[in-house]
């Protein structure tokens, strides 16, 4: 593999840590949430990080590297998802959402450093479209964060 295809795999496995990552704390979310409609909510997101972790490490794997397999424990306490386990045993909902909000904020400058990298022509319309994605998932967690702040 040369160089330029290590570092795009680096990169590429830089963001399929945080998409396994939030796939881990949108489903831990989901099981601590008291609605139905946040607990489809969080397993909606909790499947789109999958799929997205799917085509991220198929992209890895064309390049000739070996994609990353799960989230890591040190990205976990950054990326904000570390705190989730403990807040859905007292299934406090509005705390559980802040917690979702925070590991969107990491997820989305993980991509935002991503897209500043002079990546292949075939990876930035992918890497743009989950950016995309992940922009709209901030925004209606954040939109939740403050209808439930007020109630």
């Amino acid at each position: 593999m040369t160089l330029a295809n290590e570092q795009v795999a680096e990169a590429l496995n830089r963001l399929i840590e945080t998409c396994k990552d939030g796939e881990n704390g949108f489903r831990t979310a989901a099981t601590g949430v008291k609605t139905r409609e946040l607990k489809q909510l969080f397993e909606s997101y909790a499947a789109q990080r999958a799929r997205f972790a799917g085509e991220l490490q198929a992209a890895v794997e064309q390049l000739g590297g070996r994609p990353q397999e799960r989230g890591s424990v040190a990205g976990v306490l950054h990326r904000g998802w570390m705190n989730i386990k403990g807040l859905v045993t007292g299934h406090d909902d509005a705390a559980i959402i802040k917690e979702c909000e925070t590991g969107e904020d990491a997820a989305m400058k993980t991509y935002e450093e991503a897209i500043q990298q002079e990546l292949s022509q075939e990876l930035q319309p992918v890497i743009a479209r989950q950016f995309d994605q992940i922009k709209e998932a901030h925004a209606r967690i954040r939109a939740l964060e403050v209808v439930t702040a007020k109630t």
